[in-house]
């Protein structure tokens, strides 16, 4: 299984703080059946979740190496979430920010709270230039929440959905496994992730599985799981 969207880089957000929390949490990730990964620390203007391309990288190769030394195998990449916003060419331009493992693909969030305000002019300049745009856990907004036709609007532009698998199994509340199921009812998700972002009981992850299959079916599931994220990183 392939993981796009994790927080795994030590103390660049608010996710993992130590490189022995991101080595913990990456065997049992790996014993749940998780075995290529893409850390995707935030990348907020104007907050301290704003840690360079440059510094990720020094992080991310550190980490492997600490993998290596401790015999743990899986395949990392270096990506961002997003907050979207109107530097984002310029960012990518200056080598702030990273895609999704060096790909023409884009991990952007929306606010979680508040008024949807209309993002289509950045996603299209953004498409115009030869990216395309995957929305980090679609089911998760309040905006997306209260009227589903935005999400249906964002779709038909081309924007391809991310949610994370603890969602179907409440882990962000009723309204987002809600708004999950309606995605999953019009089969309008592309991938899943877990968005991991500090040590919890894994097994959420395996019972999130089962609960999906039920829903897609395995050969289906294991498209989203698998084949779609590869074709994101590819």
């Amino acid at each position: 299984m392939i993981d796009l969207h994790t927080h795994l880089l030590p103390d660049v957000d608010d996710g993992v703080e130590t490189f022995d929390e991101s080595i913990e949490i990456l065997r049992e990730l790996i014993s749940h059946g998780i075995n290529e990964l893409v850390l995707t620390p935030h990348h907020i203007p104007e907050t301290i979740y704003n840690s360079p391309r440059s510094d990720n990288l020094k992080l991310l190769h550190e980490l492997k190496k600490i993998m290596r030394e401790e015999g743990i195998e899986a395949n990392l990449h270096l990506g961002n979430e997003i907050y979207i916003n109107r530097e984002i060419s310029d960012l990518l331009s200056n080598k702030t920010l990273s895609s999704l493992g060096d790909s023409k693909n884009l991990l952007i969030e929306l606010p979680m709270s508040g008024h949807y305000d209309g993002y289509e002019d950045i996603i299209y300049d953004l498409q115009t230039e030869g990216y395309n745009i995957v929305l980090a856990h679609p089911e998760r907004y309040i905006s997306t929440q209260r009227d589903f036709s935005i999400l249906e609007r964002l779709h038909n532009l081309g924007v391809l959905f991310q949610c994370n698998l603890g969602s179907i199994v409440g882990q962000y509340g009723h309204k987002a496994e809600k708004t999950l199921k309606k995605l999953a009812k019009k089969d309008l998700i592309y991938a899943f992730g877990t968005d991991t972002h500090h040590f919890r009981d894994f097994s959420e992850i395996d019972e999130a599985i089962a609960r999906l299959t039920k829903i897609y079916g395995k050969a289906k599931l294991d498209v989203l799981l698998n084949d779609n994220p590869l074709k994101i990183l590819k």
